[in-house]
């Protein structure tokens, strides 16, 4: 099973994912509570996947991503939003985003997601 970096502002979707992906035998590595964080905790732990969510204060998720990214080409972020956050996906996507997950949480496509991830 995998090492997993959650990364959102919400304590909520935080505990939630927790849940959900311990459930599913995945470690929770970390929580980080912004984009900067975020970023800072992928180069300490080196996790095997980071949920990233999109609007958060200091750094957003899409910076954040872009930052990764850069610097891990290998990495593999899924990212979290709420509705109405199309223009956030498309970049996105096209910042190397492997997949979206909705707000709010559907714990098996959730699971779906994920492993579908890990397994490519």
């Amino acid at each position: 099973m995998a090492n997993i970096l959650i990364v959102d502002d919400s304590r909520t979707s935080r505990r939630i994912l927790r849940g959900i992906l311990e459930g599913d035998g995945h470690t929770v590595a970390g929580e980080a509570v912004n984009g900067q964080e975020g970023y800072d905790k992928y180069v300490e732990l080196k996790p095997d996947l980071v949920t990233m969510d999109i609007t958060m204060p200091v750094m957003s998720g899409v910076e954040s991503l872009k930052k990764i990214k850069a610097d891990y080409p290998d990495a593999k972020v899924v990212m979290v939003s709420a509705a109405g956050q199309q223009h956030n996906m498309l970049e996105a996507v096209q910042s190397g985003a492997a997949e979206f997950i909705a707000k709010p949480f559907d714990v098996e496509e959730i699971k779906r997601v994920i492993n579908n991830i890990l397994e490519a």
